[in-house]
């Protein structure tokens, strides 16, 4: 979150968020992501005057992402089409889950359920499927179908290694038998935390093109990255074939590349685990 738009989320200032809001939808954002974290304080009041001012500007889906159940809720239910919001997210804690199922189901709006378990992070793909098949169970006791849940494996930092993205991979391979018709989703500059700025751009659009070899659903982007948006859009399909290729384990001579097929091979060696991450990846 950039400094002005805290300032004005602290301020209670429309203006800068509602310019935002304009600029993401323009750019082609599909839902506006609206994270306003825990929201311990005047979560209730917050969530619902966020959520009116960027309505008041434009009609794109809300998204709202937030720890705080009652905030959710009150958020959720200030909006003019509560039930094309999408409340991001629910987990199998029941302090979340029995408020926001039941609340979920009775509006008719979609629902991220985030695989985080009770002793948090799932270990491999095996443990993802099992807390998705128990949370996708509970959802569905609730009366929310499986065309109204997206499922989010947890992308972890690249910083961390690649083992936890090769698992969701192996997953996301795995969800369509798991709970059909569900849809999927990450929170793609994941990958990227910790690593310098500049460098940010590479590693998130390339996962994205890893991600789209599983057919994923959706992702939260940065728009303001145009080359990304235009991944998204379905723009440079010779390059997802690239890296889908080399994901596949064909053989690619990278000699034969451009500058930026090279750049693209040499970050999907890095996001495969092939070669051991470092901020010099691309030089190498």
């Amino acid at each position: 979150m950039s400094k002005k738009i805290g300032g004005a989320m602290k301020a209670r200032d429309p203006k800068p968020i509602q310019d935002m809001a304009k600029e993401e939808t323009e750019l082609g954002a599909d839902y506006l992501d609206l994270n306003i974290g825990p929201a311990k304080k005047n979560g209730t009041e917050f969530a619902s005057w966020i959520v009116k001012v960027v309505e008041e500007v434009v009609d794109t889906p809300i998204s709202l992402d937030t720890t705080n159940p009652e905030a959710m809720i009150a958020g959720i239910k200030a909006s003019k089409k509560p039930d094309k919001c999408l409340i991001n997210s629910i987990t199998i804690q029941p302090e979340r889950l029995e408020k926001l199922g039941p609340f979920a189901a009775e509006i008719g709006c979609d629902v991220v359920a985030l695989l985080w378990g009770a002793e948090g992070l799932p270990r491999d793909a095996n443990e993802r499927a099992a807390l998705a098949v128990e949370l996708i169970a509970k959802l569905n006791e609730y009366g929310i179908p499986n065309e109204k849940i997206w499922i989010d494996p947890i992308i972890t930092p690249i910083t961390l290694g690649a083992e936890q993205l090769k698992e969701s991979f192996i997953f996301l391979s795995m969800l369509s038998e798991i709970a059909p018709g569900a849809k999927t989703t990450v929170g793609l500059s994941n990958v990227s935390n910790g690593v310098a700025f500049r460098l940010r751009p590479y590693l998130n659009r390339v996962l994205l093109m890893m991600l789209m070899k599983y057919n994923i659903y959706s992702a939260i982007v940065d728009v303001y990255d145009k080359e990304l948006v235009e991944i998204a859009k379905g723009k440079h399909p010779d390059w997802v074939a690239l890296v889908h290729k080399m994901m596949d384990g064909d053989e690619v001579d990278s000699k034969t590349l451009s500058p930026k097929e090279l750049e693209i091979y040499k970050t999907v060696k890095v996001l495969t685990g092939e070669t051991i991450f470092s901020e010099s990846w691309l030089e190498i």
